[in-house]
């Protein structure tokens, strides 16, 4: 029996039921966005805005997101809302008040342990708009197609490196071991997407030279 092209059974949970501690008051129904600020809290004492954005520059945009600043501040806003974190005004030695720092409370850590270990999983999305381009190169000019390629394979190397760079630094920190683990992922995450994408310029160029179709 042949494979339907079109079907669109395809699992988007990795564990489908959702358990009893998941359905619990401990944990609020909220996006994926707002437990990643929250565990953020979770690995110091009290964080700024600044040093949210700052630390998902560093890691989490590396394979989740990375947000603006406008991203965290709602997403904390959210989060005190619900009572999982508290903040408090910094006051400068002159009697200005400085910024603001978060607090992830007892109530929010709980939840977020719950969400961790109870939530459904949700299959990774992936949206590979290089990916499309190839997809449709039947509509491309090869040169351009190629120069898309060459382009995405000089950014992968880049964040490579880049995650190589923060695995090393955060492996000082017996605190980050789970940050650094994810990190040297990401690495090789990197790496391998610049293998692969290599290697589909290289089928490529097996293809018989065609141009785009012209209309008129």
């Amino acid at each position: 029996m042949g494979v339907d092209v079109f079907d669109t059974n395809m699992p988007k949970r990795y564990s489908p039921v959702v358990t009893e501690a998941a359905n619990s008051d401990d944990v609020p129904n909220l996006p994926p966005t707002s437990w990643a600020v929250l565990g953020m809290l979770s690995h110091a004492d009290e964080l700024s805005g600044y040093d949210l954005k700052k630390w998902a520059d560093w890691s989490l945009q590396f394979f989740y997101w990375s947000p603006s600043y406008s991203q965290i501040y709602a997403e904390l806003k959210r989060l005190e809302k619900h009572g999982l974190a508290t903040s408090r005004a910094v006051i400068q030695q002159d009697g200005v008040r400085g910024k603001r720092m978060y607090t992830i409370t007892e109530s929010g850590r709980k939840a977020a342990a719950r969400w961790v270990n109870d939530a459904p999983v949700e299959a990774p999305v992936l949206k590979h708009s290089v990916m499309l381009r190839v997809w449709l190169g039947n509509l491309a000019e090869p040169e351009r197609l190629r120069e898309m390629l060459e382009a995405h394979i000089a950014y992968v190397e880049k964040m490579a490196k880049r995650a190589e760079a923060d695995a090393k630094g955060a492996e000082s920190n017996p605190d980050w071991a789970y940050p650094s683990a994810v990190l040297r992922w990401c690495t090789r995450h990197y790496e391998s997407e610049r293998d692969l994408a290599q290697e589909l310029l290289a089928d490529i160029d097996t293809l018989p030279k065609r141009r785009r179709r012209k209309h008129g």
